[in-house]
């Protein structure tokens, strides 16, 4: 594990940009971003595409370590070069920008009120090409519909069991069990989650270290006892869904929570745009993010 990397995920200020849309999703922000229909003909020139998107915001002036501490890849993207250098090795080294591999392979069907992630075949073996490309750390998603308690301990069970895989490799594995912010029961769903959540941590090896990546509570501050968890390194927020000047808003009602973005970040960027234009959108999203981040 890089300890330069370690220290500033744990005291830097600044967010994490989530750049990790993967397969099912890459079509939707594709169109998001102004791509024309019939702009691709099959999976590699999607890819292609949204390698192009990615490669524009990470090369961007606008993206710098001094508000960004962290980007999310997807699989296909840490695969991919800017410039000569490989994406997690031009984060950084050209930005000091640490590097995170999305390595969820989706959800399951909804059981429980919760969809759990999809079984991840050959984890080792893709944990094992992400400490080669320089990886810090992993991100792995599941979503929580309804305050059902069983269906809740199963997907915390479930996170922390492959994140304590992950952290054995020496990878930093964000935890993500996310609450749908239109769920009815959201408040009640986070009560349950926490006290799972606080369960495994308590269970946890001393050395092991890992990070949460929560929806942003209805309690402001309702975390509080996971961010000061001494084996939690960070707690970060995702959007959800909430436009961004929701999103800034509400998160910055939360101490020492910050920003894991990614619709919120990217929702004024558009392929037509000229590189001045596009920087001064950029800009405008990440400041604003940085500001409710470290307020």
């Amino acid at each position: 594990m890089n300890q330069k990397q370690l220290l500033r995920m744990k005291d830097g200020l600044g967010f994490i940009a989530a750049l990790d849309q993967s397969g099912g999703s890459t079509p939707k922000t594709l169109k998001a971003y102004g791509v024309p229909d019939g702009s691709f003909n099959n999976d590699d020139e999607m890819y292609a595409l949204i390698h192009q998107m990615r490669t524009r915001v990470i090369k961007s002036e606008a993206f710098t370590h001094e508000k960004i501490l962290g980007a999310i890849l997807f699989e296909n993207t840490m695969d991919r070069k800017i410039d000569d250098l490989y994406t997690a090795d031009y984060l950084w080294d050209k930005k000091q920008v640490i590097p995170f591999l999305k390595i969820d392979k989706g959800l399951a069907d909804i059981d429980k009120g919760v969809q759990v992630m999809k079984p991840i075949p050959g984890l080792d073996s893709l944990l094992d090409r992400a400490i080669k490309k320089h990886v810090f750390g992993t991100k792995m998603r599941s979503v929580i519909k309804e305050a059902n308690p069983e269906g809740i301990k199963n997907i915390v069970d479930q996170q922390f069991e492959i994140g304590l895989q992950i952290a054995k490799k020496g990878l930093v594995p964000i935890i993500e069990p996310e609450v749908d912010i239109f769920s009815k029961d959201k408040e009640k769903s986070e009560d349950i989650l926490k006290v799972e959540i606080l369960k495994q941590l308590n269970n946890l090896p001393k050395d092991i270290k890992v990070m949460l990546k929560l929806s942003i509570p209805t309690k402001p501050n309702f975390y509080k006892e996971c961010i000061e968890h001494p084996n939690v390194l960070r707690v970060v927020a995702l959007s959800g869904g909430y436009e961004r000047d929701v999103a800034n808003r509400l998160l910055a009602l939360n101490d020492d929570m910050i920003a894991s973005f990614s619709r919120a970040l990217l929702q004024d960027l558009r392929y037509q745009q000229t590189n001045a234009e596009f920087n001064q959108s950029l800009k405008d999203a990440i400041d604003s993010i940085y500001n409710a981040s470290v307020k």
